[in-house]
């Protein structure tokens, strides 16, 4: 259970960031409920994964798949600029999500 806790902690928080970009400061209302709204769910669902995860291991999956699809998505949403160095960025980033896993965690 604690990796679909972690899975919907990682969905949270790619809409968190794509929101807070939404919310231009927090400027506009519903952009900024909606920011609040998906943060508090991250971190919520974050905690139950933690619950039996490590601190750590979670922490670093939480946080290299969400940076993952904030950028994938910022691509496509937002037409920012993806280039060679950040998907290798992204292969490193999941090369250690996939030793973490190796390593029993």
């Amino acid at each position: 259970m604690h990796w679909l806790y972690l899975g919907i902690a990682v969905f949270f928080e790619i809409a968190f960031a794509l929101g807070a970009n939404a919310a231009d400061g927090f400027t506009k209302l519903w952009p900024s409920v909606f920011t609040l709204v998906m943060a508090a769910g991250g971190i919520f669902f974050l905690s139950r994964a933690l619950l039996t995860l490590d601190v750590g291991v979670g922490y670093a999956i939480w946080t290299g798949l969400g940076s993952v699809g904030i950028v994938l998505l910022g691509a496509l949403i937002f037409k920012e600029k993806l280039d060679w160095r950040k998907l290798i960025g992204f292969g490193l980033v999941i090369c250690g999500i996939i030793d973490l896993q190796l390593t029993g965690a």
